[in-house]
């Protein structure tokens, strides 16, 4: 039976330690199944991201959009924040290291900004309850003092876009997560 706990530091953050099986043939491992989130939605499109070793990606969120990550090869550091305002946790942020010597999947809910590094070269896979749309794709700075998360890298690459993302402080009010939004 897979450990399903919600995080206590982000409401709505649910860690998931999934049954691993294995013998000399290889292993299985049973990654995502929806009962095991009672607020989330059917997940729509899976996507793949292979990275390689101190990429940090992120952090990104979405006002109507959930995520899924697991890390089915390397190791990610992941970091997120609750940016919804109104949330009881608003303002927490919250390290998790999930991946090959970790076997954990992470649910992200609406509002959590959400990133990751590569710790090794890796590849993540993450399934989505919306269909892509650029105006839910948003950002904060992955270096704002105020969510103060560690990466567990030294010398992160970034992408462009990355290293533009405003701080929180900065985040337009009409840009910003509320909590229990959900369309």
């Amino acid at each position: 039976m897979p450990k399903v706990i919600e995080s206590e530091v982000i409401t709505g953050v649910v860690i998931v330690e999934p049954d691993a099986h294995g013998d000399e043939r290889g292993r299985f491992v049973e990654t995502y199944r929806r009962s095991w989130f009672a607020h989330g939605r059917e997940m729509v499109q899976a996507n793949r991201s292979d990275r390689q070793a101190n990429t940090v990606v992120g952090l990104h969120y979405h006002l109507h959009q959930a995520d899924y990550w697991y890390v089915p090869r390397g190791r990610a550091q992941v970091v997120l924040h609750d940016l919804r305002e109104g949330s009881p946790t608003d303002g927490a942020t919250l390290e998790v290291e999930i991946g090959e010597d970790s076997d954990k999947g992470v649910f992200i809910p609406p509002g959590v900004a959400h990133g990751f590094a590569a710790l090794t070269d890796l590849t993540i896979t993450y399934l989505v309850d919306s269909y892509y749309n650029p105006k839910d794709e948003l950002g904060v700075a992955w270096d704002d003092p105020e969510i103060g998360a560690n990466w567990g890298v030294d010398e992160p690459i970034l992408s462009e876009r990355d290293r533009s993302n405003p701080r929180r402080a900065k985040v337009p009010s009409d840009r910003r997560p509320q909590a229990g939004l959900r369309t």
